[in-house]
Formats: C-alpha cells, structure tokens, sequence
C-alpha cells in the first residue's frame, strides 16, 4: 500500500523564495554631543547586512546607556563616547556593560573627541571593547566597515551561544531518550539546534515511516516539532495535518522528491526500501545548498535512531505484553477467566498517580501489578479448584503462593520484576499486621504492597464471581471505610474513595467474560 492517499490536487513545484522582512540589527548611539547622533544615523541609513537593516537607540549620558542596555535584549552594536559626565563615563559604562549585566555579546565601539584623555593602548589592553576610534578618523566609509566587521562578529557570537544552548537541549533530550526510550523531545531538541546553526528562524515538522510488521501497511510517526508546529504533536496521521501542510507533504511523497514552495521547503528523503523522511520547514529566508545538505544530514541520523529505539521499544513492549498475558494465564488458572489483572494493572497505575509518585514508579506498578498472584502458578488445582471453603490446611498451603510468587521472580535485576516480586509477597499483608506471610505492620509493608492490596480487594468486590455476585460501589465504598487502619494503609484508603468511580469506570469498560 502506498504511504499516503495521493492527493488528487497537485502543487506545481516552484523555485520562487518567499522573502518575508527580517527584523533589523540595534544599534545605539551614547554620547552626549546630539551632532554625533545625527551625523551617525545619516552615515548608516543605507546600511544592510544579511539583508536587515538598521535601528537606531539614541542615549546622551552614561546613565542613560546602562539603562537601556540593561533593558532593550539583543543589541548588536554600540557606540560609546568615552567623555561624558566625567573624563572617563564612557570607560566606566563599558565595564559595567560586561561586568554587572554580564553582556559580553554586544559589540562596543569606543570613540572620543578628546584622544589624549584616554589612551588607546591601555584602553584597547584593559577594557572589553572591540575598536577604538577618534571621532574625526571615522569618514562615512570607514564607519560602514567597523559596523560590518562589528555585526559579523556579533551574529556569530549569537550563533555560538544558540549553539550551545541548543546542545544542552539535546544531551538534556538524550538522557530522557534513555531514561523514557521515547524519541520525541530528543528529535525536537536536535531539530531545534540544527535550526540555529544554520541561522533559521524556522517552524518545522520531522516525519518518518516504517514498516511494523511484514504483513501490515506503513504508518507515519512525528518524530519532531518545532516553533509553531509543536502544536501538531499529537498527530496520528497525515490526514490530520492542516490544509496546506497535509498537501505539500503528499506532493513530496507522491513526486518522491524534494519540493519548494515560495518559503516553504519539504525535504524528502529514502533511506533503503522501508523507511521514508519528511521534513517540512517554513523558513523566512532562502536556503542554501549548504543548509539542505546538512538538513539532510540531520533527516539520515535521526532516522537511523528512531530505528534502533524502535527496535528497542518494541522489545520492551513485547515484555510487558508477556506479562500480562502471564497474569491472564494464573487467573485462567484459578477459574477467573476475566480481566482482573488488567483492570488492577490501570486501578494500581491510577492511585499511584493520584499519590504524585515519580513517573518511572507509576510507569513500573502498572506493569508489575499483573504478577501479583504469580505464585499461583505453584498452589495444587485441587486447591485452586475447590467450589467450598478451604479447610485449614487447605488454607495454609494456599497462602504460600505470596512467597512462591517473590522467590520466583526475587533473583531478577530488571525493575518490573523486582518490584512484581514485592507486590507478589506483601499484598497480602494488612495494616494493623494480621496478615500473611510475615505480618508486617504499617509502612513496613511497601507501598506498592499496599497499593495492590486495596486495589485487589475492590476489583473482586465489584465483580461478580461464583461464590458471590457484584458489589454496588456504596458497599464497597463502606467497606473501604470500614476497613481504614485495619486492613488498610488509611491514606490509600481516601485515594481510593476519591477515585472509586473511576474504577467503577474501569470496570465497566473492561468487563469479565461472559458477565
């Protein structure tokens, strides 16, 4: 099947790069001779770099400067007179610039009329600054040439600090990758960065296909999202996509190539014959081939690990899938055909996030909590078969499936199964410490125990078994209520009570066969 409905529409593909106004580079002017700003201004009104202009700010006192410096962002340039209220304001501000605002990405020009006050040597040697000039040596010409140089230099300061911050984004993304084996917030941040090195102020999406199964049709994945398109991340499928977005993308895929149109650029890319690219970027300049070679560049990496984490992910899957149908094999076991361990794996998952737990313990319980009578798997049919009540020895041997369930999954070091096997040996334990096996009392017996213990208890409750039928959620409430401190932990018991028509709601949708 081919990886999108062709659109029936077309796009003519066009060359045609849509420039919109980039805003234009500040500048300010601090001297306190108002000629100085005039002949300044008048000097630079043609002047443009990158295709941005100019504008100017215009402060006639060293106090004046600071403030504004410490309150307009992203000043490229400033001329600073060194002789204002004192012989040496000028000086001062520079340092109070670098130091107390701690800017050191602004590029300042110093320029006096009085060149004997200040020496340039020692100026040059002991402040921060990036040319030092007496105001008669700047014609119009050799103004224009220390603003470029000056400008240059200050764009590629702010493309290194972008730079790094963007890496911060990606090792901090990374480390989530590792921890989450989700691959969205790490494609973001490396698209966001492979943005700013090349310097575009760029909205874009990052789309790929693969093939899930050999028998099954391909589907689309958002691998990443940017600026306004972070908006879509939820995406299931092209169709989705808003208007003009969902067509560019289908005219990619179905010409099989790259497309541009006006400020639209969609990137299309093959890598061997199950994995198809997109990426879609709206951009506010044209692109050079240097720029689509390393977007290209960036499309191939990020799809190579999107590959291996979904090789991962699929493994990872795959085991808590197991899990549960392990889970379903013991209840089957036991003559419970329905789907108690799956609705105790969402009940567990949902207290535990009513409790603020950490993510990774919330993630753990839901899948840990279908091995909660994994030890079942050792008690006798005879037993488990019985129709009546058990008799003492009957009993005695039934309540051994707590331990058998953490000694056969106690020796593994993987997290479900290690803390599977303390809900398999503590569930069965009881607040006030009459239960079974050890007796412990309390916060002695773990939380995720306790968790499953209440939990387990209201999914029986509100199902209906052989031996009884269902519960109303009232007298399961009042037997909640009636059991806080006893059978227990208190605080779980208000959660529950707070969350009990949600699991009343669990078990509406995931009802038991045949009831």
């Amino acid at each position: 099947m081919a990886l999108f409905k062709k659109s029936s529409e077309m796009r003519s593909s066009g060359t045609q790069e849509k420039r919109t106004q980039l805003s234009p580079w500040k500048v300010v002017i601090i001297d306190d001779e108002p000629g100085i700003h005039e002949v300044t201004k008048f000097a630079l009104s043609n002047f443009k770099l990158d295709g941005r202009g100019l504008t100017f700010f215009s402060c006639f006192s060293a106090a004046e400067g600071f403030a504004l410096m410490r309150d307009e962002p992203d000043i490229a340039l400033a001329f600073v007179d060194v002789v204002m209220e004192s012989d040496h304001a000028g000086l001062d501000l520079v340092e109070q610039i670098r130091s107390e605002l701690e800017n050191h990405s602004t590029r300042i020009i110093l320029r006096t009329g009085q060149p004997g006050s200040a020496p340039e040597e020692r100026v040059i040697r002991d402040f921060d600054i990036n040319d030092y000039k007496a105001k008669t040596e700047l014609t119009a010409a050799k103004l224009k040439s220390c603003v470029y140089t000056s400008l240059r230099s200050y764009r590629d300061i702010k493309i290194i600090e972008q730079s790094q911050k963007g890496m911060e984004k990606v090792i901090s993304a990374s480390s989530s990758v590792l921890r989450s084996q989700t691959l969205y917030h790490f494609g973001s941040a490396v698209l966001e960065q492979t943005l700013q090195l090349l310097s575009l102020n760029s909205s874009a999406l990052y789309l790929t296909s693969y093939h899930q199964d050999l028998y099954e049709d391909t589907q689309m994945n958002l691998l990443a999202a940017t600026g306004d398109m972070v908006s879509y991340k939820e995406i299931e499928n092209v169709e989705s996509l808003p208007g003009d977005v969902k067509e560019y993308i289908i005219e990619a895929i179905a010409l099989k190539k790259s497309v541009i149109h006006d400020n639209i650029y969609v990137g299309f890319y093959q890598f061997g014959s199950d994995v198809t690219s997109i990426l879609y970027l709206q951009h506010d300049t044209s692109l050079t081939p240097l720029q689509v070679r390393i977007l290209e560049l960036f499309a191939a990496n990020v799809s190579i690990t999107f590959e291996n984490l979904t090789g991962k992910e699929n493994v990872q899957q795959t085991q808590k899938e197991l899990i549960l149908i392990i889970g379903d094999a013991i209840e089957q076991r036991s003559k419970e055909t329905g789907a108690h361990v799956r609705r105790v794996a969402i009940m567990c998952e949902m207290l535990a996030e009513y409790l603020n737990m950490s993510d990774e313990f919330i993630e753990t319980i839901r899948y840990a909590a279908p091995l909660h009578d994994v030890g079942k798997i050792g008690i006798p049919e005879s037993i488990l078969h019985k129709p009546g009540k058990l008799d003492e020895q009957e009993w005695e041997i039934m309540k051994t499936h707590a331990e058998k369930g953490y000694n056969l999954l106690a020796a593994s070091n993987r997290i479900i199964a290690k803390m599977g096997a303390r809900i398999a040996y503590t569930h069965h334990e009881r607040w006030d410490g009459d239960g079974y096996p050890r007796g412990l009392s309390g916060e002695d017996i773990p939380l995720e125990g306790r968790i499953m213990a209440v939990v387990d208890v209201v999914d029986a409750l509100l199902s209906k078994r052989s031996y009884k039928p269902a519960w109303p959620a009232e007298k399961v409430e009042a037997y909640i209520r009636e059991q806080s401190g006893k059978q227990f932990d208190p605080e779980l018991c208000k959660a529950t009570l707070a969350l009990m028509s949600k699991f009343v709601d669990v078990q509406r949708k995931m009802p038991d066969d045949g009831h």
